[in-house]
């Protein structure tokens, strides 16, 4: 399809008090000029803002070139009945269309293209069981505030409600797990809510928003311009703190004795990685980063102690549980990073900042709460702590860090060698990240390899790591770094997946094999769901009860990963050996036509440590089993 003609300064904005009011909808293509005319000079339309005439077409093709003149390049998707009318003008796109096996791949595709570009991910599947094949990954989105538009088609509006072939409310389904869920059953409204979804998905907290569109509509006639006017008069996000908060906040920081910056996964969707890092040199405070905001401070920064969590760092867990000022930056205040959460941080006074205020004190009572993007607020903290420091001078932090380096230097991270004879998992993954180095992309799927992937690759920078970290979801890592491959083609992108994982979304290795997308799967192999088995060891007595698998040493092998990954037209081996990980993980490095699988055959005893058992407090932190660690240097 063609594309308008672009304009300068871009025609939209959103409405402000004296904007003009929007028009009726049967008003909004009848007078192009006039709409454009009248509108402020940013807009919150993405996409390069061409101006469309006036132009008829199907709603179809009004979906097709919405998307197009969204600046979508790349879309994951499987067709069917209900969206078969907006496959035919896709065939005459310019965009790529991924034709996955199985819908959930689609939506995991998204996110991880999301994750790794900054963009809005696209998936778009058809009614009924396509579109809840979506609701995982939309869930997983939600979750994870991760940027999505998911695009499916509804039975014609005449028939909605009926029970017709194929039909399911997926708005209804969705609505708890999006950020919106609109229903299209008029042609004409196409463009704007494609526009404002895809406003809703990219701005404030991020996040997943449905689109579907019913048969009839993408069938029926309407007149298409670009670009529409997006009117969504309750939606205003906050992206500049509050100055007085942000001063109060520099306060709290130049009178603390052992501050900790506690950074979420906010940080890497604001792109904050950089102002990050000038707020923490500044203060000179340590800095953990949670299992979703890996890589946006350099492992290797003297002042990072870690992750903390459920697997966290001893570092990085008593950092927190020690501090007196939690400097909280895109957090959430987790279950797995609090443990019990009436005993997490107990002497802590809390500054918390997050684009979305339903986050603030809603786990943890904020002294200091800042609403806004971080992406501006940390630099107007580091500017609000200069003067701060200025009048104050700066803490002296000299027996808060001797603490914290003792610990990191007591309780490394590391593990023990498994007496079975089998190579440790860790090891493995530690060996993938150090051949592959920081420029790589890692993405794991759900269990001990993602610990272990989270614990023992260095990351050095954001957008390089990627799993599902607030649903969990099994089945991830695959699709999703596919999805990673095709949003960054350029960079080696491995799929660090379990045995059981795998099993969930491995057809889309066809996908890759077919559309030439060579990602690197390393299947850590323990022939079980190992985290379930390794409460079963500690919390069950060792009854591991529908834990078995079947696919490693000395069992039946079903399947077989080697020949399974042949079948889908990949380069496959097998590894089972401590001397062959190495000249294993080099061969696949040097594979860049097809996709690789390697069967990584482990130990099934190892088990992910440091760990904090569920409903206990993070005091009772164990690097190993039944050990935890003396606490005498603080005192």
């Amino acid at each position: 399809m063609s594309k308008g003609s672009p304009i300068s300064p871009s025609l939209m904005a959103t409405k402000s008090a004296g904007a003009p009011k929007a028009p009726e909808r049967a008003d909004r293509t009848a007078d192009h000029a006039a709409v454009v005319a009248d509108l402020a000079a940013v807009s919150p339309v993405l996409g390069p803002n061409n101006v469309v005439p006036p132009t008829v077409m199907t709603g179809s093709q009004a979906i097709v070139r919405s998307l197009e003149e969204l600046g979508v390049d790349d879309i994951f998707g499987l067709p069917g009945g209900a969206i078969l009318p907006t496959y035919d003008p896709l065939m005459a796109s310019s965009m790529n269309h991924v034709l996955v096996r199985h819908e959930q791949g689609a939506g995991h595709a998204a996110q991880g293209y999301a994750m790794v570009t900054g963009r809005v991910g696209v998936c778009i599947a058809t009614s009924g069981p396509g579109a809840t094949n979506l609701v995982t990954a939309i869930m997983d989105a939600h979750m994870d505030s991760v940027p999505l538009v998911a695009i499916t088609g509804q039975v014609s509006s005449g028939v909605i409600g009926t029970d017709a072939f194929q039909e399911a409310d997926i708005v209804g389904i969705t609505m708890p797990i999006t950020k919106h869920s609109f229903l299209v059953t008029d042609p004409n409204d196409i463009p704007h809510v494609m526009a404002e979804a895809f406003h809703l998905a990219s701005t404030g907290r991020p996040g997943p928003v449905l689109v579907d569109v019913a048969k009839d509509a993408q069938q029926g006639q309407m007149t298409f311009s670009w670009p529409p006017r997006i009117d969504l008069p309750g939606y205003r996000p906050v992206t500049r703190g509050h100055n007085k908060q942000v001063r109060e906040a520099a306060k709290l920081i130049a009178a603390a004795t052992k501050p900790v910056l506690y950074v979420g996964g906010g940080v890497v969707k604001a792109h904050a990685s950089a102002e990050l890092r000038e707020l923490a040199e500044l203060t000179g405070a340590p800095v953990v980063t949670t299992l979703m905001a890996r890589g946006v401070f350099p492992d290797s920064h003297p002042q990072h102690v870690g992750m903390p969590g459920m697997h966290g760092t001893v570092s990085a867990v008593t950092a927190l549980q020690q501090s007196d000022l939690l400097i909280t930056l895109g957090a959430r205040f987790d279950d797995r990073v609090t443990g019990v959460l009436k005993t997490f941080a107990p002497n802590a006074k809390v500054i918390h900042a997050d684009i979305d205020p339903a986050e603030i004190s809603k786990n943890r009572t904020a002294d200091v709460p800042i609403v806004g993007s971080v992406k501006e607020i940390i630099p107007e903290l580091t500017e609000a702590l200069r003067s701060q420091f200025e009048a104050t001078g700066t803490p002296d932090l000299t027996t808060w860090w001797a603490f914290l380096n003792n610990l990191k230097e007591t309780y490394p991270l590391g593990w023990t060698e498994p007496e079975d004879g089998l190579s440790a998992p860790q090891r493995v993954i530690e060996r993938i990240g150090a051949l592959t180095g920081p420029e790589g992309i890692y993405v794991a799927g759900v269990g001990q390899h993602q610990m272990w992937a989270a614990q023992f690759i260095k990351y050095e920078r954001p957008h390089a790591w990627l799993n599902s970290g607030g649903a969990g979801t099994m089945g991830y890592a695959v699709p999703a770094a596919m999805g990673a491959k095709v949003g960054d083609p350029d960079r080696v992108v491995w799929a660090i997946d379990g045995d059981g994982c795998f099993q969930m979304t491995n057809q889309e290795l066809a996908t890759c094999a077919i559309n030439k997308i060579p990602i690197k799967v390393a299947v850590i192999n323990n022939s079980s769901l190992g985290m379930v088995r390794q409460w079963q060891t500690l919390f069950y007595e060792g009854r591991y009860s529908n834990t078995d698998l079947n696919t490693g040493h000395e069992t039946v092998r079903i399947p077989d990963f080697v020949k399974l990954g042949e079948a889908y037209g990949c380069a496959s081996f097998r590894c089972e050996r401590d001397e062959d990980i190495d000249a294993t993980i080099q061969k696949a490095l040097e594979i860049n036509d097809r996709p690789v699988v390697i069967d990584f055959v482990v130990s099934p005893d190892s088990m992910v440590w440091p760990m904090v058992p569920a409903g206990v407090s993070n005091d009772q932190i164990q690097v190993a089993r039944n050990m935890t660690p003396e606490w005498e240097e603080e005192d």
